[in-house]
């Protein structure tokens, strides 16, 4: 007699679906959207024809939807931008990521790619000292020379100091010298973006442009397209820091006729948040633009997470408030690019003036946009109200591209012929009655 066969067992769960990262994907999410529109949509191999071309036909009507609001954006009153260190990193660009600076302030041999890190004895000594934990707090610059700082306000150490102080060297260097003049690409995505903003009616605000990156890639790329920079510094040699100067503009005199006078295109506003590696600080406090300045005399707040305590000192003091002051303007577009909302300091007045000021419009651009708000790698508070913001249908826009191809997305103000803008002015006030 045969013995009954055992039950088969029950079959495993299913596993959990895996998150795909749509990273770079361009794609953008709107007020009261109920999913991101894609831009660039994959078509799997096989697919349906009629589902195929159900699918390019929604994104080419995505990519004019965004081209019109991005049109009406720019043509705002005000337009600001914030940018990031995310618009000077990548392959073309090259600036240092924090984890490069990490690099090459200590490790024995930075810059070896994928070989063996090895750290120098130098900083070996001084994580042991201060009691850096790199397990706890990840090869993080920022987070060391925090603990750098608050240990020498503490205890006196050689090492220590002398440590920072190489450190900013590096810091100092590496920010400054990947610019290639030679190179024509590098900066190419920096030109388009400013050639495109920089043709707003003359009769409208200037182009506000905050940045918290120490480089010159903007001033670079303005200088090469032949805009003109007002930086907050004097026409005079030397050069000095006086915030009157972001009160002046430059006009256009007719040789005869008009004696008023145009505003000059081409012409926008640069406040550098955190300094900049040609800024050095003088006797009597004074500020001026130096082409190298030493390490402990530049005009920079370097990687720490006492940011907000050294923006409270001139000249950080005044752009911080230019900063607060152009978030309350009526009409106002705020693009906020290459950022990733780790700042409190400048991320809790976006925060505030989405909720506060009922005609600003807030664009955030990001390559990692959808991944940072539906799926969070690391809890960031920014993100998720922002999102939920969105959601609840606040003019709040996310972008999901980076900067280089956020420049091209941008609509060309002047490729528009009259009767052309006159169609598009007419259409767009009949659909807003």
């Amino acid at each position: 007699m045969s013995k009954p066969t055992a039950p088969a067992p029950p079959p495993p769960p299913p596993a959990a679906p895996v998150a795909v990262s749509t990273s770079g994907k361009p794609m953008f999410f709107g007020p009261d959207a109920a999913e991101w529109k894609q831009l660039k949509p994959d078509v799997p191999a096989g697919t349906d024809p009629a589902e195929e071309q159900k699918i390019l036909v929604a994104a080419k009507a995505a990519k004019e939807e965004l081209k019109n609001f991005l049109l009406s954006s720019l043509q705002m009153q005000h337009v600001v931008v914030l940018a990031g260190s995310g618009t000077s990193l990548g392959p073309i660009t090259k600036g240092p990521s924090m984890w490069t600076l990490w690099d090459y302030c200590v490790n024995a041999n930075p810059g070896t790619g994928a070989a063996t890190r090895t750290v120098s004895p130098a900083a070996v000594k001084v994580i042991a000292e201060i009691g850096y934990d790199t397990a706890a707090e990840k090869e993080n610059i920022e987070a060391l020379l925090s603990r750098c700082e608050a240990y020498l306000q503490v205890k006196t150490s050689a090492e220590v100091t002398t440590f920072v102080t190489e450190s900013k060297k590096v810091i100092l260097e590496k920010c400054s010298e990947f610019i290639d003049p030679a190179d024509a690409n590098q900066l190419a995505a920096h030109r388009t973006f400013l050639h495109r903003l920089s043709r707003r009616r003359v009769r409208d605000s200037r182009l506000k442009l905050f940045t918290t990156n120490y480089d010159l890639c903007f001033e670079t790329a303005a200088g090469r397209q032949g805009l003109v920079v007002l930086d907050g510094f004097s026409f005079t040699q030397p050069r000095q820091f006086d915030p009157r100067f972001f009160l002046y503009d430059i006009v256009r005199r007719p040789a005869t006729g008009d004696e008023v006078g145009t505003p000059l295109e081409g012409v926008f506003h640069i406040y550098k948040l955190h300094g900049s590696v040609n800024w050095s600080r003088k006797a009597e406090n004074e500020i001026e633009v130096e082409s190298k300045p030493a390490p402990d005399s530049a005009c920079l707040i370097y990687p720490a997470k006492g940011k907000y305590q050294q923006s409270y000192v001139q000249p950080h003091l005044e752009l911080v408030s230019q900063y607060f002051s152009v978030l309350r303007e009526p009409n106002t577009c705020l693009i906020v690019t290459g950022f990733g909302f780790n700042d409190d300091h400048l991320s809790e007045p976006i925060l505030a003036a989405v909720r506060t000021n009922p005609h600003l419009r807030l664009i955030i651009v990001n390559p990692s946009a959808d991944d940072l708000t539906a799926r969070p790698k690391e809890k960031n508070k920014y993100w998720e109200t922002l999102f939920s913001l969105t959601k609840q249908g606040e003019d709040v826009w996310l972008i999901n591209a980076n900067f280089g191809d956020f420049a091209e997305m941008i609509p060309d103000l002047k490729s528009l012929t009259p009767a052309q803008r006159l169609t598009r002015d007419i259409k767009h006030l009949t659909e807003t009655k």
